[in-house]
């Protein structure tokens, strides 16, 4: 038991009316931002680890 098309259509229409869009955009920018800083951080953690094994390896 899904959500159709339409029912995602009023939901977010209800949404919009109670945050506004002007709010909804700055949630989406952060929301945005934050996954970037994420995926930057698992990054450069995996790169931490491969380094500190190179140098384990020597």
């Amino acid at each position: 038991m899904g959500f159709g098309w339409q029912e995602l259509l009023i939901i977010l229409i209800i949404v919009a009316l109670i945050f506004g869009t002007k709010k909804l955009m700055n949630i989406g920018s952060d929301l945005g931002g934050a996954v970037k800083n994420f995926k930057k951080a698992v990054s450069d953690e995996k790169q931490e680890e491969s380094d500190k094994s190179e140098k384990a390896g020597d």
